[in-house]
């Protein structure tokens, strides 16, 4: 049975299967010709009224730079840093990073992007296609660079030009050359007037990442809100934001039964899909509503070859937690092997301690859900599910 006082931090080479980069003021001025693009390229600009450095589009203003780096912020959201300089240094810089991995018992930590994985659909609105594609491929280099000062432990998830499936095949390539164990995707595409992920359009992408091993990982408010730049409601309205905030950790619901009922996971049998920072507890009974639902209305009979949803679930979809205790029984239970471990570093929801938060340390929060949980159980969870789904290298632990 799993041991207590933070000994599973040592025991295991845990991973963090979802953390977030806050992208450098120059990521896109640096790598993407400004003479030719003029302030289309993505860049920083002082806001006089607000006193912060903003992100900007052209004049389309996105989000403060420090935004999305309230780990060990000393005010609760939405007040955040102002200037990068303000952050978190472990949020900005990969060898801090890594000493914050070592501080809190992480071993791996995958990576995430913020402005292109919550705002993709502003850059298309924003920029023509080609130069949007171009801030994805320096995106994805950028990122590969940054996880390279321990490409062992950093891994990037590569971001695609969805717009464009020749691109993207392109780009899915040359990621995984670059080092990229992932694709950030979205189930449904349709909600920005592409074809349904079932549809033949997908074949190629779908096709060639069941070919090399990648999985398509379903990160909450990736084109959720297409129209809204926020994504949420106003955080410093507390009972508005904590009751819209919950409802979005149910998003990706929507997504997994969009890729097991339609027959994406019939069609591709070795593509797995992830259900990223959407918690775990409801995963259970999702499948076990698709399947009253698929028996009820004589889905089986209409399509015999098909095996149930939920045991589609079982053999292509994983789930991750952070925070989840008393829901995260179930899912032990029933998808043991399909779990995984996550702390959101360093968004407000984070398991970041800090004088205005309430998260307790990873090491605290793996102790205390795991307690009593068989030791094989605990493993999957906490390294080898995700050294087996994202090809990562097993360190030789003593």
């Amino acid at each position: 049975m799993a041991e207590q006082n933070g000994a599973l931090c040592e025991r295991y080479a845990v991973a963090d299967v979802d953390s977030h980069i806050i992208e450098p003021a120059d990521l896109w001025t640096s790598r993407i010709s400004s003479q030719k693009w003029g302030d289309l390229v993505p860049h920083v600009r002082f806001h006089e009224r607000r006193q912060e450095d903003y992100w900007y589009i052209g004049n389309r203003k996105l989000y403060g730079v420090g935004a999305f780096a309230q780990a060990r912020w000393p005010e609760f959201p939405p007040s955040h840093p102002k200037k990068l300089s303000e952050a978190f240094p472990a949020a900005l810089d990969a060898k801090q990073r890594l000493n914050y991995l070592d501080e809190v018992g992480v071993y791996y930590q995958v990576m995430y992007p913020n402005i292109l994985g919550f705002h993709s659909h502003v850059f298309l609105k924003e920029m023509p296609p080609e130069l949007a594609t171009e801030c994805v491929r320096a995106y994805n280099d950028w990122i590969a660079e940054w996880c390279s000062a321990d490409s062992r432990r950093l891994i990037p998830m590569m971001m695609l030009p969805f717009w464009d499936i020749d691109e993207s095949v392109a780009e899915m390539k040359r990621s995984h050359e670059l080092g990229h164990k992932g694709v950030l995707f979205a189930a449904r595409y349709d909600k920005v007037g592409l074809p349904r992920l079932v549809d033949d359009y997908w074949e190629p992408l779908l096709g060639q990442a069941q070919e090399m091993g990648l999985s398509m990982n379903f990160h909450v408010g990736f084109l959720n809100e297409p129209d809204d730049l926020k994504g949420a409601v106003d955080q410093s309205k507390k009972l508005d934001f904590t009751k819209e905030s919950a409802l979005v950790l149910l998003g990706n619901a929507q997504n997994v039964a969009e890729v097991v009922v339609s027959g994406v996971c019939h069609r591709y049998p070795r593509l797995n899909f992830v259900s990223v920072e959407n918690g775990a507890g409801w995963l259970p009974f999702l499948g076990e509503s698709m399947d009253w639902q698929w028996l009820n209305v004589g889905a089986h009979k209409e399509y015999p070859d098909r095996l149930l949803p939920s045991e589609y679930m079982n053999r292509q979809v994983y789930g991750m937690y952070w925070f989840e205790n008393r829901s995260l029984r179930p899912v032990l239970d029933q998808l043991r092997d399909n779990l995984m471990f996550e702390t959101d570093f360093p968004h407000a929801t984070s398991l970041s301690p800090g004088p205005a938060s309430e998260s307790p340390s990873p090491r605290e929060i793996i102790d205390r859900s795991l307690d009593g949980v068989p030791d094989d159980i605990v493993g999957n969870v906490l390294q080898h599910t995700a050294t087996r789904l994202y090809n990562l290298e097993e360190p030789v632990r003593a």
